[in-house]
């Protein structure tokens, strides 16, 4: 018992410079700065440009003039890649005596382009106009129509190809389907629809 009481003013000490220095390495720990976090940079590159992606460029409608056996005649603006069915479609259709047959439907289209469509029977559509004034001055086919009303059953070829839309063949199937009893009678005719004898009526008639 002795022996301890002897040791323990060294066991104090001892205890007490652990103490400072475990005190002393927390507080320098409390007061060093937070280590600054890692940043990784992506490599450098060599020969290229951080540009801005180029502006597309928008293309101009095509303006089209579709004349014809339509519902609407005029000048209409249409998508690039259209095609001739696109512009008869924006012209309200074609009417029931259009001949689509003889033009082409898939054909693309250009800006100032005329598109005609013509009657079934029709032998030689007009020529494409040249320019606006053209078309404004000529906006359908003209025909050497007939004085008077001429009678369906006793016209010649040529008085019968005198008539808006009638040609040789048609003026041919004309007299091949006579007699007629009244100017409705047409209708029984190839290539002859409502619209086709709403033109002609005020040009026929049958005694």
């Amino acid at each position: 018992m002795a022996d301890f009481r002897r040791h323990i003013p060294t066991i104090i000490a001892t205890s007490a410079f652990w103490i400072l220095v475990f005190g002393a390495a927390f507080l320098f720990g409390l007061r060093r700065p937070p280590a600054q976090p890692i940043e990784i940079l992506p490599p450098p590159t060599i020969g290229v440009k951080n540009s801005a992606p180029e502006p597309t460029a928008t293309t101009a409608p095509l303006r089209v003039y579709v004349s014809g056996a339509v519902r609407a005649q005029g000048v209409y603006r249409l998508s690039p890649n259209s095609l001739v069915e696109d512009a008869i479609s924006e012209a309200g259709g074609a009417n029931e005596d259009a001949d689509l047959i003889a033009i082409n439907l898939a054909h693309p289209l250009s800006d100032g382009e005329q598109i005609y469509v013509p009657v079934r029977g029709e032998e030689s559509p007009p020529p494409p106009l040249a320019d606006k004034d053209a078309a404004d001055s000529s906006r359908t086919k003209t025909f050497d129509l007939p004085d008077e009303p001429i009678d369906l059953n006793t016209a010649t070829a040529a008085e019968l190809e005198s008539l808006p839309g009638v040609g040789p063949k048609t003026a041919a199937l004309l007299i091949q389907e006579r007699p007629y009893s009244s100017v409705e009678d047409l209708l029984r005719v190839k290539g002859i629809g409502e619209k086709t004898l709403e033109k002609l009526h005020p040009y026929i008639k049958v005694d």
